[in-house]
């Protein structure tokens, strides 16, 4: 038996020869390595797919382990408890470029995170477009965004331990950590 075949584009193969004439069916398949077989696989564009989601999850990762709640009834009853005041921090956390701004700049800065952990009780309130929530966290997330009138994001609101709020930056803060710090304390010391 002699016979040749073909890939043909769309995934269909032609037969040539006796194979045609026998018991050989041959269905069209449309698949992603008949796709490509014509053309060289660009190892760059995997290695850019890789490091840009690399790069939208990593901010992610750094701030679930950075010590922000979510549950604001436990982080306001914790803030009472012992006497810090509560950072609402009104985020599009996957999407938000302003957001990552902020991030990095202060949220995620040594000088913030040991301010915080003597001072404040952080709580994240998020409204992703990719990340998986809870329907009890999205309904949370939805009514203090009501309660508190948050239009846009970043939007940062400061509780004291009755849940008044005694500060509120709406946007990106682009004074610096310094002064950022600065405005906490004034609002902790009264």
């Amino acid at each position: 038996m002699q016979f040749s075949s073909r890939v043909m584009a769309r995934g269909r193969v032609e037969l040539s020869g006796e194979a045609r004439t026998g018991m050989f069916a041959v269905a069209a398949v449309d698949t992603c390595t008949t796709a490509c077989i014509d053309r060289p696989f660009r190892v760059k564009n995997l290695l850019l797919t890789v490091l840009l989601a690399f790069g939208l999850l990593f901010p992610a990762c750094l701030r679930a382990e950075s010590g922000w709640a979510t549950d604001y009834k436990k982080a306001q009853e914790e803030a009472k408890a012992n006497h810090k005041l509560v950072l609402l921090e009104f985020t599009g956390s996957d999407w938000c470029g302003f957001c990552f701004q902020l991030d990095k700049a202060i949220l995620s800065q040594p000088q913030f995170k040991d301010y915080a952990s003597k001072n404040l009780i952080l709580v994240e309130i998020d409204f992703p477009h990719r990340k998986a929530q809870s329907v009890e966290t999205r309904k949370q997330n939805q009514e203090l965004a009501q309660r508190y009138q948050v239009d846009g994001f970043p939007t940062l609101v400061v509780l004291n331990g009755e849940g008044k709020t005694v500060w509120r930056y709406d946007g990106l803060y682009t004074g610096g950590i310094a002064a950022f710090l600065a405005e906490l304390d004034k609002v902790r010391k009264g």
